[in-house]
């Protein structure tokens, strides 16, 4: 019998989530650390006495909220089960015979497999020695296949974002017709006021594409829910790709509930941030090359020795996220969970 399943899905990586054990610090997922937004929790149970009814296909509520914050017409937005599901779908709607789809490596590991399952060749461009975006490599590698340029900023899991100037040049450097993807799942977290908004830099272009989630500043992880912002045939396209219903009505009702908490949010993310500044300063002094972050989690780039200090974390109580051969993933969380993390790294060295 001939096998129906498609020989490439096997050289999908996995992916591979931060690990979660009993009783441990779990610094493995880039979660914030302090619970649901006021009124989420009561948003959610209201919305749960509604669970035998279908939510609203269209997000109609939460995208016009949105469009209000944004400045952007509510047809320029897509939402979806977390920006992850919506890069997919992108990919998805631009994939021809043979096309392609650019990327620095390493960054957010979904790449490689939304790429694969929407039948993209990847183009991966190595990092700089900083652990940024090589962006001169990048237009170089664009080639008459190319459908889009993803530029994941700050960059997941290495930290470094990416300044206008740069991201100028990757405009100004592809065909109107690829389309310049910016992948700002941690934007909340940006402190640095020379590095640029990409809705509001960069929206109106036509080859634009600008990805924001719930999941992190906004602590709806659990509820997977996220957005886009494109010119409005790019949103429709996505949006037909995008399964019926997914994003469901607790989702939906908790959204607009973090986003009635913005100010909370925005104390919350400045005590991370204080703390990244805090333990980043800290971790140089044990590891020279930590490069910067905007993000809220900071990258030790420990080569071949990633696993052995993720296992002596494990050992210690602590998760992390290692990536085997290059680096170290560590969120930023609570003060104290940070020293401990900091004194895992002092004895390990």
């Amino acid at each position: 019998m001939t096998d129906p399943i498609r020989d490439d899905l096997a050289a999908i990586p996995r992916y591979v989530p931060g690990k979660a054990l009993p009783d441990a610090l779990k610094l493995s997922s880039n979660e914030v650390p302090y619970g649901p937004l006021p009124g989420v929790a009561e948003a959610v149970a209201d919305a749960v006495a509604n669970v035998h009814r279908y939510p609203d296909m269209g997000v109609t509520a939460l995208r016009d909220e949105l469009s209000e914050r944004l400045g952007v017409d509510a047809d320029r937005i897509a939402t979806g089960t977390g920006s992850v599901a919506l890069i997919g779908h992108l990919l998805q709607s631009v994939a021809r015979p043979g096309s392609e789809v650019v990327y620095s490596w390493r960054s957010f590991e979904a790449y490689p497999i939304a790429a694969t399952v929407a039948g993209l060749k990847s183009v991966q461009v190595p990092n700089t020695a900083d652990h940024g975006h090589d962006v001169d490599a990048m237009i170089a590698a664009v080639g008459p296949d190319t459908r889009a340029v993803v530029l994941c900023t700050p960059n997941n899991p290495t930290g470094p974002s990416l300044t206008a100037e740069e991201i100028d040049r990757v405009f100004a450097g592809v065909p109107e017709s690829v389309l310049v993807v910016l992948d700002e799942a941690y934007r909340e977290f940006v402190t640095d006021p020379s590095l640029p908004d990409g809705i509001e830099r960069y929206g109106d272009r036509p080859n634009a594409v600008v990805f924001r989630t719930f999941s992190k500043a906004w602590g709806l992880a659990g509820l997977r829910i996220g957005y886009m912002v494109a010119r409005p045939e790019v949103a429709d396209a996505v949006r037909r790709c995008v399964i019926p219903f997914a994003v469901n009505g607790p989702g939906q009702a908790a959204a607009l509930a973090a986003l009635a908490s913005e100010d909370e949010m925005r104390r919350r993310v400045a005590l991370v941030t204080s703390e990244r500044k805090r333990v980043v300063t800290a971790a140089r002094e044990l590891v020279p090359d930590v490069p910067q972050t905007q993000a809220n989690f900071f990258w030790l780039p420990l080569g071949e020795r990633a696993v052995e200090f993720a296992a002596h974390c494990e050992a210690r109580g602590i998760l992390v996220r290692p990536f085997a051969g290059d680096g170290v993933r560590v969120t930023v969380g609570l003060p104290e969970e940070n020293d401990a993390i900091l004194e895992a790294l002092r004895d390990w060295r």
